[in-house]
């Protein structure tokens, strides 16, 4: 097993640290408008994977870089956060989707909750090795390589989302509606239920008490399920924004703390 230290650099004036997020969210969803753009008055279908990859990534990569550059250091080495989001996206998929696959063939029907039981832990993958072979994690940046994980999964599922809807509908305002409109969301989504469940578990290792630890990791992990399959199972407006409400006040909570850990 391999440990590391959190790395204490300087992270720019305060200003800039503070508001490098935004410039990510700006400068991303501009180059989004750039290409969507060009893409209607050329009618070059060639710029349509661009457009996919940019609207499905520039949020929850906003996220991420706000819950990384908050802190006096960082907490988790760029190398793991970005091993995370790539591995963490494409493992938590792959295991996402398989087994929804084969469970739906058993069952005939896939109840929501359970969807939302085989994507929460999938996307756990990744951070629970990482947690396995560093030696003593750093508690604070259980919540960024959650995020990082939340945030491949949640890029890779919104992109096949705009694959299909292009596919269906055969329509760049169908692909262009559903990328924005998951694009928001996402914050409230994926991103925000990962990153609650693995700072809980990343605070196992280093917990003076490992019992009380895996309980929280373990309510932590069934909240995010339920959060899950009340997001998916309901189509009311009203809760959905109480989950939202929720899931982002939760991840704001955590990334709070974890700033000032770090």
């Amino acid at each position: 097993m391999s440990t590391y230290d959190p790395i204490t650099v300087p992270l720019g004036p305060a200003r800039v640290r503070r508001f490098s997020w935004l410039g990510v969210l700006i400068l991303g969803s501009a180059s989004y408008l750039l290409i969507l753009r060009t893409l209607i008055r050329t009618d070059n279908p060639n710029f349509l994977p661009s457009l996919i990859l940019l609207g499905s990534i520039v949020v929850p990569m906003t996220v991420l870089v706000f819950a990384v550059s908050g802190g006096r250091r960082i907490a988790a080495p760029p190398g793991i956060v970005i091993f995370t989001a790539i591995a963490g996206g494409v493992i938590g998929t792959v295991a996402a989707g398989t087994l929804e696959y084969d469970t739906l063939h058993r069952l005939g029907a896939l109840p929501m909750i359970l969807v939302g039981l085989i994507e929460e832990a999938a996307k756990l993958i990744v951070p629970l090795i990482l947690m396995i072979f560093l030696r003593r994690p750093d508690p604070p940046a259980g919540v960024i390589i959650g995020v990082a994980s939340g945030m491949g999964f949640a890029t890779l599922e919104t992109m096949g989302y705009g694959f299909s809807a292009l596919l269906n509908q055969g329509s760049l305002a169908a692909v262009d509606e559903t990328l924005l409109l998951r694009a928001l969301l996402s914050p409230a989504g994926h991103v925000a239920w990962t990153g609650l469940t693995v700072a809980a578990l990343w605070r196992i290792p280093t917990a003076s008490r490992r019992g009380p630890a895996v309980g929280l990791a373990a309510a932590s992990f069934v909240a995010a399920v339920l959060l899950h399959g009340a997001w998916d199972g309901f189509n009311s407006i009203p809760i959905h924004l109480v989950v939202a409400a929720l899931s982002v006040t939760s991840l704001l909570i955590l990334m709070r703390r974890a700033h000032r850990s770090a």
